[in-house]
């Protein structure tokens, strides 16, 4: 009998475990590290263009110093790299469809190292500005493939966090374009800025080689009719068998192979593989979805240059100038600091993107710039109005530059490769992304080489008081035309798009989803308390 009893209550006590199990919050996947380890490794190619913007801001006072050139031929040097980026992003897309997406970021590469290497031997202006052009076009390349790569490669539990990996390198890359300043700096004029701009060579070829160690993209693998290949590398990529099962269904309804093919080698027509038409359903003939894509992708890209980002990275030892430091030391040093709050606010924002979302970290960040850029401009303004140095305008200004550089690096920077990268369709990615970049780049462009010009014709205040109304503009196109993406599949995006329901479904999804979320905690709370006077009664009988 009491053998029965001790029986029946190690049965209860089992199932008062069990229940209580049910009501545990249930832990997420860890992260993929094969996933986590190619996305590494194809986002650094984006340092190449992070050195090139942060190593020119501090070299093109030495330059300027030694080859006697005017304040515009500094603006076209500084800024039109970014237009001779162009060509590289306008060749990617089709490019990357062509020898894959592994093989067109060791092109990138390759083409940047001969561009750092004839800035680093250049003995004149123009053969300084055909350096550009070459380097230029390598950046092209690595800014519009090291996105995609990284989104097909990623599962969707962590493709916001993988997918900013290109925007952490960019600004890693600046801050050691600063340091490279401030160390080559000491050297004597003729020599400085020739190694500051030279030394960047160096990691193209390390990057180039690295790369060769990665995997090819599965989504690329099945549109060339590799499924065999693909799936190996959807096994290696995904959380779980399950998913790779799942990502290789969706993959392959994208791609229109039917879903009971398995053979590991199809033949894909050649329209699908040469991307004949891709251009025709991306800007002649859009549907209501692609067309709405397509407006989010390339908005996202113009505001986050026309909001003037370039402007301060490129040429903040200019503007620290006009806030009062005119020690050239002091100056870089000051860089420096733009650099490290920059990268510091990116890492973070790395682990925001799939916590909180694409939409509300991006809205946070941008009204931050708006404040940061108004008042930035304000002081410029008070400082450039006043007779005497004003300690708290000074500081104010540099608190502020600190503040917008915070702000954006922790929002519109990784989102806005984040979101292009993940919201077109299979087919039109390339292309899509690479229209995105091509805007973003040209943008850049417009905005690095007119600065100086701009400044000197609205005051360096009134410079920043435009960008802080495009910033306002932005906020408002970005809360009215872009859904959340957060944990949706490539495959699923375009549900999303094509109509504006998406913001009331999504206040109504998170109404439902507050509402499930205190139904679980009261039923946990019900069943933990059942259990405890199952205890109870158990120990008196």
């Amino acid at each position: 009998m009491a053998a029965g009893q001790g029986g029946a209550q190690s049965d209860l006590q089992q199932q008062q475990q069990k229940t209580i199990a049910d009501f545990d919050v249930q832990k997420k996947p860890k992260r993929n590290k094969f996933a986590f380890a190619c996305a590494i490794l194809a986002s650094m190619t984006s340092i190449l263009l992070g050195y090139d913007i942060g190593v020119m801001s501090g070299a093109a006072i030495f330059i300027q110093k030694d080859l006697k050139i005017s304040d515009v031929q500094v603006e076209v040097l500084v800024g039109t790299l970014n237009i001779y980026s162009l060509v590289g992003s306008a060749a990617a897309g089709r490019t990357s469809d062509w020898i894959g997406r592994r093989y067109t970021i060791v092109l990138a590469g390759a083409i940047f190292f001969a561009g750092a290497l004839l800035m680093g031997f250049s003995t004149n202006y123009a053969f300084l500005m055909v350096g550009r052009f070459v380097a230029g076009i390598g950046v092209g390349y690595a800014l519009m493939i090291a996105p995609v790569y990284t989104a097909e490669v990623s599962p969707a539990s962590s493709r916001g966090f993988l997918t900013s990996f290109p925007e952490v390198f960019i600004n890693g890359g600046i801050l050691l374009g600063y340091v490279s300043n401030y160390a080559f700096s000491k050297l004597s004029l003729h020599l400085g800025w020739r190694m500051m701009l030279g030394v960047g060579a160096l990691p193209s070829v390390l990057l180039a080689v690295m790369v060769l160690a990665m995997p090819e993209s599965p989504r690329w693998l099945v549109m060339q009719g590799r499924l065999g290949d693909a799936k190996k590398v959807l096994d290696k990529t995904s959380d779980s068998k399950e998913e790779a099962l799942l990502r290789l269904a969706d993959i392959k309804e994208a791609a229109g192979i039917p879903m009971e093919c398995t053979d590991d080698v199809v033949s894909i027509k050649k329209h699908g593989r040469r991307g004949e038409g891709v251009w025709k359903e991306l800007l002649v003939r859009p549907t209501a979805a692609v067309r709405h894509i397509l407006i989010a992708g390339v908005g996202i890209h113009f505001f986050q240059q026309a909001s003037g980002i370039d402007a301060v990275v490129l040429y903040s030892p200019r503007i620290f100038e006009k806030a009062g430091i005119t020690s050239s030391n002091e100056k870089l040093l000051a860089t420096i600091a733009v650099g490290f709050v920059k990268t510091i606010f990116i890492l973070v924002a790395t682990f925001l993107i799939d916590r909180i979302g694409r939409r509300p970290l991006l809205l946070s960040s941008v009204a931050g710039m708006v404040i940061s850029l108004a008042t930035l401009g304000l002081s410029l303004t008070v400082i450039d109005h006043s007779e005497k140095k004003l300690t708290w305008a000074v500081g104010l200004a540099i608190t502020t530059v600190m503040s917008y550089v915070a702000f954006f690096s922790i929002g519109m920077g990784p989102i806005t490769w984040v979101y292009s990268s993940e919201i077109f369709p299979l087919k039109l990615r390339a292309q899509g992304t690479s229209m995105g970049v091509a805007v973003n780049r040209l943008t850049s462009g417009v905005i690095s080489t007119t600065f100086i010009s701009l400044y000197k014709a609205i005051t360096i205040g009134g410079a920043f008081f435009l960008f802080a109304g495009v910033a306002s503009v932005a906020w408002v196109f970005f809360y009215t035309c872009l859904p959340e993406t957060r944990g949706r599949t490539l495959e699923d995006m375009e549900v999303l798009f094509g109509n504006f329901h998406w913001l009331r479904d999504s206040k109504a999804a998170k109404r439902r989803a507050a509402a499930n979320e205190s139904n679980g905690r009261d039923a946990a709370a019900s069943g933990t308390s059942n259990v405890q006077l199952g205890r109870v009664t158990n120990g008196n009988e």
